[in-house]
């Protein structure tokens, strides 16, 4: 199997790195490698990785420190991705350890020495369910996560309970949520007005919307005037 996705191995023991990243090229995958945690987040940043093999013990951080900024990255604000798949790799052997990872945030946790064969089957495991989150059209905005499978929003981890149309507003809104949407344009795609329709349906269920997403640290619904509206502030 071809994998043609960037693996990014963040692991400072030189002879660790330098054999996964060789048997990882050999299966297939795109590879890159960092030995610190300030790169590593900048490699993130920048190659975009599909997963990050991530050691705990780095040059000038620790792995943890690593999968908090990734996990508490907001999707606008940088280019870092909340969703991004992590396996932690680490030698320590500890049930502590290992439930501090998936606390955290891991995808997975295996602990050195490992098996390459074990290792390449959980990297091709963990994959499978990043695609199966995207194949779902999961979007996930900051804090707020909406899935048009199960119609299911979460604000900070807290349920949000929506009426129809009210979700399909935030939805719209969601798919590009710094972009401004005109009125019309909202009250065609979300209600089927194919003419002028009334601006007030659509004042009052982003009124409504507005006031369910609260309390955050972020402002939801902003009310561009003249215009229309848009999910959120860029910044």
């Amino acid at each position: 199997m071809n994998e043609q996705r960037l693996v990014l191995v963040v692991e400072d023991d030189e002879p660790t790195r330098s054999f996964l990243l060789e048997n990882l090229a050999a299966d297939g995958f795109r590879v890159a490698g960092a030995t610190g945690a300030t790169e590593a987040l900048r490699a993130i940043e920048v190659r975009q990785p599909a997963l990050v093999l991530l050691d705990l013990r780095l040059e000038g951080g620790s792995g943890l420190e690593v999968l908090d900024r990734v996990r508490s990255a907001d999707g606008l604000a940088s280019r870092l991705d909340p969703d991004l798949p992590v396996i932690v790799l680490t030698g320590r052997s500890g049930e502590a350890d290992r439930v501090r990872s998936f606390a955290r945030g891991a995808d997975d946790h295996l602990c050195k020495p490992f098996l390459y064969a074990e290792l390449l089957a959980r990297i091709r495991a963990v994959l499978r369910r990043a695609d199966g989150r995207r194949t779902r059209g999961i979007l996930r905005v900051g804090e707020l996560t909406l899935d048009p499978m199960t119609r299911t929003v979460r604000l900070g981890g807290r349920r949000v309970e929506l009426s129809a149309k009210e979700f399909a507003l935030l939805h719209a809104l969601a798919e590009q949520p710094a972009r401004v949407y005109g009125k019309q344009e909202l009250l065609r795609d979300v209600w089927g007005f194919l003419s002028e329709g009334n601006t007030r349906t659509l004042d009052a269920h982003a009124c409504r919307l507005r006031k369910k997403l609260r309390p955050s640290t972020r402002p939801w619904i902003v009310n561009v005037r003249g215009v229309g509206y848009k999910l959120t502030e860029a910044v």
